[in-house]
């Protein structure tokens, strides 16, 4: 009584405190397990509330008693987000309590959440795959730009060697016709020695004549 007292104030810690001293005095008491697992979820402790109603469900005989633990245990699961495991434990309860509308009501709510989800998570695994197919795309295009850049690098060294290749070989060549055109130079000597043999011929065909 003290506990509930105090669960009514909203002083939620303190009247766990109260239902597990009642608790250890009447180990076989649904209701008390019941308070004490209500308690529990006030605190936002879901995982402990969810155990304790669960312990609550194989204790009480009665079906609306165990239909009343069900439903706590699936508003653990909803403030979890955790919606196939509320949505089975409200089917559960309306097995026992079939006429149960808050049941109803959150069973209802619980799978349009699930669809919902689903739905979300669908089309962020869709935005993912489209980021990797843009990310992927940028990376074959940022490839193809630095091959065609090795290619037009490449392309150009060859040009330039090809071209430089042509210019000496036109070196070359203009070398070549300089050396075939240009007359042959005499020295000194030689071109008195050329000059005393056309005279000496010249002198022989006037003496001749």
């Amino acid at each position: 009584s003290q506990g509930n007292h105090l669960y009514e104030q909203e002083k939620y810690k303190e009247a766990a405190a109260d239902y597990t001293r009642a608790l250890a005095k009447d180990t076989n008491n649904p209701t008390g397990m019941f308070n004490l697992g209500n308690s529990y979820y006030q605190q936002h402790q879901y995982d402990s509330s969810r155990k304790i109603m669960e312990a609550t469900a194989k204790m009480t005989t009665d079906k609306k008693g165990k239909a009343a633990a069900n439903y706590n245990i699936g508003n653990s699961y909803m403030a979890q987000r955790k919606w196939d495991d509320a949505i089975e434990a409200y089917k559960e309860t309306l097995r026992k309590n079939p006429q149960d509308p808050d049941a109803k009501y959150n069973l209802s709510y619980a799978e349009e959440m699930r669809k919902k989800d689903q739905q979300n998570q669908k089309n962020k695994d869709n935005k993912k795959n489209q980021d990797k197919d843009k990310k992927d795309k940028k990376d074959q295009d940022k490839d193809k730009q630095q091959q065609d850049k090795k290619n037009q690098d490449k392309d150009k060294k060859d040009k330039d060697q090809q071209q430089d290749q042509k210019d000496q070989k036109d070196q070359q060549d203009k070398e070549k016709q300089e050396q075939q055109g240009q007359p042959s130079k005499l020295s000194k000597q030689q071109a008195e020695q050329l000059l005393n043999a056309l005279q000496q011929e010249e002198k022989k065909l006037q003496d001749k004549m």
